[in-house]
């Protein structure tokens, strides 16, 4: 009986499905990023569980620089065009950077392992623990200590924000990863049948 492989068997993805997957990704970020539709269909920002599934799922580097710009973009449109406040908009911007591209690298690091069944469960929450924790770092971090929004930054007061905020930003990564590992592993399953049955009737 095969057994059941999880993300990181991603390298085997035809072009075909990788392209599919970046257009479900990028909706995914202009309907749930920032003042967009998010309040009215009341979904969590997807932005930082988009960067982790985009490096594991797409192969080369340029989705990454594709959803930085898409992420940039949006957040200009929604100042400029959109009447949202430009309270994040500072020189502490640029932390956006390292940040989503340590959520890439960690999705990266994850589809490489080639793992299968249970044993991908190490390596996959290694990846999410380091890639969120990065993230948050430069992110926060970077608006906490560089935006010029705050006087007399210190890192008590950056844990104590970092305990009300992160677990936040957590739930909604791990809502939509969940979703994406219920879905590859259904379509893992389904499928292995049809190639069980293949070769059975073969």
């Amino acid at each position: 009986m095969p057994k059941l492989s999880t993300l990181s068997n991603v390298p085997a993805l035809a072009e075909r499905h990788q392209i599919v997957i970046a257009l479900m990704l990028v909706s995914l970020m202009i309907i749930t990023r920032g003042h967009h539709f998010s309040s009215l269909h009341n979904l969590p920002g997807a932005s930082w569980a988009v960067f982790f599934l985009a490096g594991i799922y797409l192969r080369t580097v340029w989705p990454l620089v594709g959803f930085l710009a898409l992420s940039w973009w949006l957040d200009f449109a929604a100042y400029t065009w959109g009447g949202a406040s430009g309270f994040c908009l500072t020189p502490a911007y640029v932390f956006l950077l390292p940040a989503y591209a340590a959520l890439w690298l960690a999705g990266r690091w994850y589809a490489g392992q080639h793992q299968f069944a249970l044993n991908t469960l190490l390596p996959l929450s290694l990846s999410m623990v380091t890639g969120l924790i990065l993230c948050e770092l430069f992110s926060s971090g970077g608006f906490y200590f560089f935006s010029g929004r705050f006087t007399d930054a210190t890192w008590v007061e950056f844990a104590g924000r970092t305990l009300n905020y992160f677990p936040m930003y957590i739930e909604s990564f791990l809502f939509y990863t969940g979703v994406a590992i219920v879905m590859h592993a259904a379509l893992v399953m389904i499928n292995q049948q049809r190639n069980l049955r293949g070769t059975t009737t073969g």
